[in-house]
């Protein structure tokens, strides 16, 4: 005899997937925020080993040369312009940053940023936080690509050096003169690298406010600033008689005021890493007070403070 079986395919109904569908869709909620706090992480590491690459390769210019890399904008911050040999700090240590092929491609020292012009183009990876997305070549940067003629595009940097404290431009809260009174940061910072710093050469002794106390190097946004080829001595300082991350003024074509663009920032949450001139690297949180961290951008301000 045959015998039939009613038998039922097990499946999901309708409510069933739903709340399948619901659990899973909160399970990414959660999941969303850890990963992208880990890649954070990750790009903050990432940016605080590039700061110390450059930290090394200032010493190793030091070593090999007795001196610190210097910005060689001429005159008291001109002539400007790509017909010019105003090269960076940036591009001096090419040969000690595993850069050696295009740091001759720059012509350095006597070539102009125009003759180089194809070095001046290149993006550097070192040069580069991955927090950022700094993108390609830019043709308007300050003076290289629009104010001066023949234009040529320059690629970005986000690491620039540490002017000093002393400042005398837009808002009068952010003036502040040196111990000496000078007020002109652009040339002549009381910090280790300022534009025109080619005309006052010095070594780490220099340093006499202790070089673990001092710094550097710190973050920059091109994205903030028409001031972003790495290769120009006009592009690769900054000060920080201003506060990390300061508020932008949110009426203001900021990108073209040396008060807003001439600052460190980064897209780091809660602050920027910056090298000092020991070689080591620090997150500076944008709760520092403000006497403190222009205390540790000085080398001879005669302060002492220490890195919070």
């Amino acid at each position: 005899m045959n015998r039939s079986c009613n038998t039922r395919s097990k499946a999901f109904t309708l409510i069933e997937l739903l709340v399948v569908v619901a659990i899973v869709a909160v399970l990414i909620g959660l999941l969303l925020p850890a990963v992208q706090k880990v890649r954070a992480a990750a790009a903050r590491m990432k940016c605080a080993d590039n700061l110390k690459q450059l930290a090394l390769a200032v010493h190793g210019y030091h070593d090999a040369r007795g001196r610190l890399p210097e910005n060689s904008l001429g005159g008291s911050g001109g002539p400007y312009g790509p017909q010019t040999q105003a090269w960076s700090w940036l591009a001096r240590i090419l040969p000690y940053a595993e850069q050696d092929p295009l740091y001759r491609q720059t012509g350095l020292p006597s070539g102009t940023l125009y003759a180089g012009r194809a070095a001046v183009a290149t993006p550097v990876a070192l040069f580069l936080c991955p927090s950022d997305s700094a993108g390609p070549p830019r043709d308007d940067a300050a003076d290289l690509g629009v104010w001066a003629s023949p234009a040529i595009p320059a690629a970005p940097t986000n690491y620039k050096g540490v002017s000093g404290a002393n400042w005398g431009w837009g808002d009068p809260r952010w003036r502040n003169p040196a111990a000496d009174g000078n007020w002109d940061g652009l040339n002549q910072g009381d910090g280790v690298f300022y534009r025109t710093d080619w005309k006052a050469p010095k070594g780490l002794l220099a340093v006499t406010d202790g070089t673990s106390n001092t710094l550097l190097v710190g973050e920059s946004l091109p994205e903030h600033t028409h001031w972003l080829a790495w290769a120009y001595a006009n592009s690769a300082a900054a000060t920080c008689a201003i506060p990390l991350n300061v508020q932008y003024p949110a009426d203001d074509d900021y990108s073209w005021k040396w008060e807003y663009s001439t600052t460190f920032r980064s897209k780091h949450p809660g602050g920027g890493n910056f090298a000092l001139a020991d070689g080591s690297v620090r997150f500076v949180a944008n709760s520092i007070d403000l006497t403190t961290y222009r205390a540790l951008a000085t080398i001879r301000g005669g302060e002492v403070v220490s890195v919070p």
